[in-house]
């Protein structure tokens, strides 16, 4: 039995849907089908009901789908720890991180940890949150460093740091000569934001839903660095973690404005794969995060 039938049939079970499992996987729906009939054909019963629209598994399918998971989290567990051993003892360790913690928070952690293990090789990849969850799934890295991060029985997520949020707007903003600002002051600005995948995105939403503030949006991107640019020329105001923004706070580019109603914070977290072996490196740096650098 091939892995990748066993993920086609997952998705499909979890899509109930033919075109979507092909696109998902880039394959034709006819090869979606052929992999689905040969399932069929070795188990000797059907496992989908084709006529149901969306899709429906029938009960031999859901007993196939139930096992089909468990074997696919053994097989990448077994990945993982395949991929520990041969990673030279654990001379080198896979973080993939948003582009922000791995920009400006990460690299202070990395040489404090060069300290202790100059030998070891840290090796730290940018991608969007949805795309590092799925590799600390698949073991293709040992680490991920998101920011909100959400709950997974596969994962074992820990607290990283909290990030001062901050109005971050051009020195030629008339709220820039605010020392202090009320969040109600951004009733109806032009506001800059993170496309509505981007956890932060939900995170920023939800702070002005509880204070009832409706914002104008002018722009929305998937990165900080984007959104940096787009406040330095003034396009409109943005709320971000003021550790991201200090290099062009010093610069005079952007002005950081703290909020008078309370300390708004966005959470981070570290991820990793439950069951994951770490060497002796793997787990100090670990650790090193966990305790935030001190």
């Amino acid at each position: 039995m091939h892995i990748e039938t066993l993920k086609v049939f997952c998705d499909l079970a979890n899509l109930r849907s033919f075109s979507k499992t092909a696109e998902k996987h880039l394959l034709s729906q006819s090869a979606v089908s052929q992999q689905l009939a040969q399932l069929e054909i070795a188990y000797k019963c059907q496992l989908v009901n084709r006529k149901k629209r969306p899709i429906e598994l029938t009960s031999a399918g859901q007993l196939l789908y139930q096992a089909s998971k468990d074997i696919l989290e053994r097989y990448e567990q077994l990945k993982s720890e395949l991929n520990t051993l041969k990673s030279s003892a654990g001379t080198r360790i896979n973080v993939a991180a948003i582009f922000s913690i791995g920009m400006h928070t990460l690299p202070d952690y990395v040489k404090k940890f060069m300290v202790g293990y100059p030998n070891v090789n840290v090796h730290v990849e940018y991608f969007g949150a949805a795309r590092i969850y799925e590799m600390v799934l698949a073991g293709d890295i040992d680490i991920g460093l998101v920011a909100v991060p959400k709950k997974d029985k596969r994962l074992t997520v820990y607290d990283f740091e909290s990030e001062p949020l901050v109005l971050a707007c051009s020195p030629r903003h008339p709220l820039s000569n605010d020392a202090q600002l009320d969040i109600h002051r951004l009733q109806f600005e032009r506001f800059i934001g993170f496309d509505k995948d981007v956890p932060t995105r939900t995170w920023i939403d939800s702070i002005f839903e509880r204070y009832n503030i409706i914002i104008q949006p002018v722009m929305e991107f998937d990165n900080i660095e984007t959104i940096k640019r787009a406040v330095e020329i003034n396009s409109g105001v943005s709320i971000l973690p003021q550790t991201a923004i200090l290099q062009e706070v010093a610069g005079g580019t952007i002005k950081a404005v703290t909020f008078a109603n309370e300390n708004f914070v966005r959470p981070t977290g570290i991820i990793v794969r439950k069951n994951k072996i770490f060497g002796q490196a793997g787990r100090y740096f670990i650790e090193l995060l966990r305790k935030k650098g001190k």
